[in-house]
């Protein structure tokens, strides 16, 4: 039963760090025409960096009494959100409180088509992972069918 568990934690896992991607896409979109930011200058594009968490065990191998490590996966995480370092883009808007002497104001480093691609990547990474832990979750229901006897 111990893997079922580690399954639905690999899923649960996955299923949050792929809310945290669609909150950073979100984010990303709305601030497309931010020319102002904390940070100073126009907002710069995010993107998060997943990496996997594993788990050592050592256990016996079944022989000879030899114990083994293994690393068994135990699902992933946010290693950082980090600034896409691409340039900003330039725009010929004279009228624009922004503007430099020439009538150029610089924007934000994001391609909404860019930002509603990995949206939908992302929302289809997240049902993935909804899919897994409903099957995990019909499996564990299945096995306890069959410890009621009928």
């Amino acid at each position: 039963m111990l893997d079922v568990f580690r399954t639905l934690n690999i899923s649960a896992s996955g299923l949050t760090a792929q809310r945290a991607r669609l909150d950073v896409i979100a984010s990303n979109i709305a601030n497309a025409e931010t020319t102002r930011s904390d940070e100073g200058g126009p907002y710069r594009r995010k993107t998060v960096v997943f990496r996997e968490v594993y788990e050592s065990a050592i256990h016996d191998a079944g022989y000879r009494n030899v114990r083994a490590q293994t690393d068994a996966m135990r699902g992933v995480e946010i290693a950082a959100i980090e600034a896409d370092k691409r340039p900003f883009r330039w725009i010929y808007d004279p009228s624009h409180p922004d503007a430099n002497e020439e009538g150029y104001v610089q924007m934000p480093n994001v391609n909404v088509l860019r930002e509603m691609v990995d949206l939908i990547n992302a929302q289809r990474s997240y049902e993935a992972n909804v899919t897994a832990l409903n099957a995990t979750k019909s499996f564990v229901n299945a096995a306890l069918q069959i410890g009621k006897g009928g």
